[in-house]
């Protein structure tokens, strides 16, 4: 036995390797709050612990550590805020649920929308709704006539606007009574009441559909080869070239490098297209796409930033600077990254491996 290897020897443990057994035991035995269990598992996660790992440790589930990570930070930002201590309070102790879904809200939003849920015990649902016409109000570019900006009057105006276009009575009578729940001002609530006596609809813009294609013919969806250059050519120079690994279901290429490359057909609205970008995402994480959650291309091109209503385009949201495909009725009052130009299905294959044998002919 060396050295190293006897136990007698052997290092003491570091003060940041007691610190993971303490955040790993107090996520086993649930102690303290749900805000220190996200924490935990932020900081568990920082430290190189994957969620697989921390689920095996300690029970908590991938999507419940994401949970209570987010809603922590959350939770943070309204202490930050200066939340009154009722909200602070009522949050500490449960509602991890209810704060993950005001993720997409800046930090003063994060306050008003938590004080109305308090108020108004609204659960995680109603609280996802609250959310995004709060975000969807603050886009607006003038104040509606008769709502104020209180997050109460943004899930009024959302369900005024909507119920002026249901013909639906009964889903009308819902929307006023769920408005009439949250609203605040006077005037926005004198708006949602002249519904119940005005029964005139009002016909509204609908979304667009996303312009979405499915490759149909293998001849539709090239491989993409590396080149290695013009002859005369060393040996070296055939070693140069990094080797490239084909993921599916696009053909995607990755390379040693710092990129990737993806074929697509020349059709004319790609070949249109004059600083073109891709990247994938489940086909549910986008807006007004029916289907299921295979994932889809998505081609944007960054140099075609100004708002048109027959479009959708890539904007910032407030979560870490990250971005979303939106679409937006008016013009909004946040900078646009670029015009969704194609959306791309993979190939439906029946047979996978019938077109990977050669054709076999009868004698």
């Amino acid at each position: 036995m060396t050295l190293s290897q006897d136990p007698l020897n052997s290092p003491e443990p570091t003060s940041q390797t007691a610190e993971l057994t303490n955040l790993l035991q107090l996520l086993r035995r649930k102690e303290a709050t749900w805000v220190a269990w996200g924490q935990a598992c932020a900081t568990l996660q920082k430290a190189g612990h994957s969620t697989q790992q921390i689920f095996e440790d300690t029970g908590f589930e991938p999507v419940q550590q994401n949970q209570v990570i987010v809603a922590s930070q959350v939770y943070i930002s309204l202490v930050n805020g200066d939340a009154p201590d009722a909200v602070r309070s009522h949050f500490q102790q449960q509602g991890s649920d209810i704060l993950y879904e005001l993720r997409i809200l800046n930090q003063t939003e994060r306050v008003t929308a938590a004080e109305l849920v308090l108020n108004k015990n609204l659960d995680a649902d109603e609280a996802r709704d609250l959310a995004k016409a709060i975000k969807e109000f603050s886009r607006l570019p003038h104040l509606p006539e008769g709502f104020s900006h209180h997050p109460g009057d943004a899930v009024a105006y959302q369900t005024w606007r909507l119920a002026r276009q249901q013909r639906d009575l009964q889903e009308r009578s819902r929307l006023i009574a769920r408005g009439l729940k949250v609203v605040h001002s006077a005037a926005a609530r004198q708006q949602l009441e002249q519904l119940l006596m005005d029964f005139t609809v009002v016909s509204q813009r609908s979304a667009p559909q996303l312009p979405v294609y499915r490759v149909e013919a293998e001849e539709q969806l090239p491989r993409l080869i590396p080149v290695v250059g013009e002859f005369p050519l060393t040996v070296e120079d055939l070693k140069a070239v990094p080797l490239t690994e084909e993921i599916e279901p696009f053909r995607m290429v990755k390379f040693s490098g710092t990129g990737a490359w993806v074929p697509l057909p020349g059709w004319r609205v790609v070949l249109a297209a004059e600083d073109p970008v891709a990247f994938l995402i489940p086909g549910d994480r986008l807006p007004n796409l029916p289907g299921n959650s295979e994932i889809v291309l998505v081609m944007v091109d960054r140099a075609q930033r100004q708002w048109d209503a027959d479009s959708y385009f890539l904007a910032e949201t407030v979560v870490h600077g990250q971005l979303e495909v939106q679409w937006f009725e008016q013009a909004p009052d946040i900078k646009l990254y670029g015009r969704v130009v194609l959306l791309l299905r993979p190939k439906k294959i029946f047979d996978e491996d019938q077109i990977m044998e050669m054709l076999q002919f009868e004698d």
